[in-house]
């Protein structure tokens, strides 16, 4: 059984990420774990270090009537929960301040699923938002960002450069999501420098044919900046699985954070896993 944290901004709620929870759950049980955070202080949220202070960092409280939305969404949480079978848990104590807790709580999970339109929504008006970078990056367990409205994987996308990031993602999302090694899955790579060689390619081949039955290998020949959106939207019902979301690794293959315009256009769940 995976423990999987699922994050809310107090006054929304994502049923895209609830149902994405409650899809993986019918396959594999999980433990569902809720944490709802004040709307207000999403922006202060990740930047408490938590560390070296005699207690917790104290953020206000938030207006009564977000407050009252906020426990109407717990109840939504909770039914549904109750109503799909599924195991769950709730952080009450973040309706009154939001503790760095939460940062470090993903240590102990095994997976975030967060909401790519709804999470952070009042932190910024251009999805991703710097206040999603910096949840990404803070995070210590990988990570599912699900847009509001999406078909649930039918097919993965691995993006993969030779380096030691591309591999450990392909890797945790193998090991975390075994129900979808079934797919129809396509380990991706963007030739550079000129090199058309896939880098290690008979032990990448050994590793990732190993989890996924039905793999093939594709070699991104046209030029991804312009071409990877359009290639991807003809992926029907997938997931793209990527190292890093910055500008390292994978994205540094397509120029810019190939990741960041994905979630900017909704596409599709990203998974997203790094040391």
């Amino acid at each position: 059984m995976r423990k999987i944290l699922l994050a809310f901004d107090g006054t929304h709620f994502s049923n895209a990420a609830l149902e994405f929870a409650n899809k993986l759950n019918r396959k594999n049980l999980i433990l569902l774990t809720g944490a709802f955070l004040p709307q207000t202080n999403l922006a202060n949220l990740w930047s408490y270090s938590g560390g070296g202070s005699s207690g917790p960092e104290f953020i206000p409280l938030i207006e009564d009537e977000e407050a009252e939305i906020v426990q109407k969404n717990f109840k939504r949480f909770e039914s549904y929960c109750i109503d799909n079978s599924i195991e769950y848990r709730v952080h009450k104590d973040y309706f009154d301040f939001a503790l760095p807790e939460l940062k470090k709580e993903t240590r102990f999970a095994d997976l975030l699923i967060i909401s790519s339109e709804t999470f952070y929504e009042e932190a910024g008006i251009a999805q991703p938002n710097d206040y999603l970078k910096e949840a990404l990056h803070g995070v210590e367990c990988p990570v599912i960002v699900v847009p509001d409205k999406f078909d649930f994987p039918v097919c993965n996308i691995l993006t993969y450069d030779g380096g030691e990031t591309s591999v450990y993602a392909i890797k945790q999302f193998a090991y975390l999501l075994p129900e979808l090694a079934d797919n129809e899955t396509t380990l991706i790579y963007a030739k550079q420098n000129g090199n058309d060689q896939l880098p290690d390619e008979l032990n990448i081949q050994e590793l990732a044919a190993r989890h996924f039955i039905n793999l093939n290998l594709f070699r991104f020949d046209a030029n991804p900046g312009k071409y990877f959106n359009t290639w991807l939207l003809e992926k029907k019902a997938g997931i793209l699985v990527s190292g890093a979301f910055g500008g390292t690794g994978f994205s540094r293959l397509f120029h810019k954070s190939f990741v960041a315009d994905v979630i900017k256009q909704h596409r599709l769940p990203i998974f997203i896993a790094h040391k």
